[in-house]
Parts: C-alpha cells; structure tokens; sequence
C-alpha cells in the first residue's frame, strides 16, 4: 500500500504487517434489537474463517531482533542495578566514606526501572516489517509500533463496548 498523507501533511505508511489478520471486521455503532442481534451473530459465526496459527505468530526474524534489543536495553540497566549494591558495599567496607543508605536504595530502584522501561522500548523500537532491520536507536519504529499498539487497545475497547 502506498503511503497516505495525514492531517499535518505528512506522509503515514499505513501497511499491514504479515503477522496482523487480513480482514478487520466493520463496526456497527447502533443498537439493534435483541431478535436481530441473536440472527446476526448465528450469521456472523458461519461467516467468520478461523484465522490460521502461523498467520498469528510474529516471524522469527522480527522475534530474534525483538530479544537482541530488550536483552541489552533490559540487561545493561538491570545489571548495574545489581551491581550497584556489590560497590556500595565495597565503598563502606573499605573506605572512609560513609555512604546514605537511601542513596544506594535510590540508584538502584532507577536502574531496575531503566530495566523495566527497557523491556518495553526493546520490544517497540524493534522493527515489525520482517524484510527491514531498522535504525541503531528506532525511534521512528517505536512511535509508529506505539501508534499501532495505541490504535489496536482502542479498537478492542470500541469492539467491547459496542457489542
């Protein structure tokens, strides 16, 4: 598909990943009667093809770069917030420098959480299209798989409430 421009004029690439259903269903917004609800769901279930498991799994490529990017970007955070009570301890122990426990308590509590925001950074600036590696820090790919992430919660929430 081609890209289309969005209200600032930009261009928006609104391709389907080969991991996302081929068809979306329409949503109905009124409320129809319960006689004609309970026909048309009897309709809609004879309609609806089961959507195939391989058509559901994320390629292994786009899998194998999403762990390389939450390994590091989770890793390196959550290893110096572990090694950060083995060098506050090494700090009070052998030298003179009396060290305020709140300050260890407070580094180390920032480093897990840059570990846990890290999780979620490796997995959404990881590239979804499975032929495109992506950039070094993907902040491009970040705010267009948030986006679709966004958009897909609201679409679950309307379906949900709408029916």
């Amino acid at each position: 598909m081609s890209p289309e421009p969005d209200q600032k004029g930009e261009s928006v690439a609104k391709e389907r990943l080969p991991f996302e259903p081929k068809t979306s269903r329409k949503k109905n917004r009124s409320t129809p009667s319960s006689s004609s609800r309970e026909s048309k769901s009897s309709q809609g279930s004879q309609k609806r093809t089961p959507i195939r498991q391989e058509d559901r799994v994320i390629p292994e490529a786009v899998s194998k770069r999403m762990i390389k990017r939450m390994a590091l970007l989770s890793g390196v955070p959550t290893a110096l917030g572990v090694l950060t009570f083995a060098i506050s301890y090494w700090i009070l122990t052998q030298t003179e420098f009396d060290l305020p426990h709140i300050a260890v308590v407070l580094v180390s509590m920032g480093f897990f959480g840059l570990g846990v925001l890290g999780l979620s950074y490796g997995v959404l600036s990881a590239s979804w299209d499975e032929n495109r590696v992506g950039t070094l820090l993907g902040w491009q790919d970040f705010t267009q798989n948030l986006g679709r992430t966004i958009a897909a919660w609201r679409s679950v929430k309307q379906d949900k409430y709408s029916e």
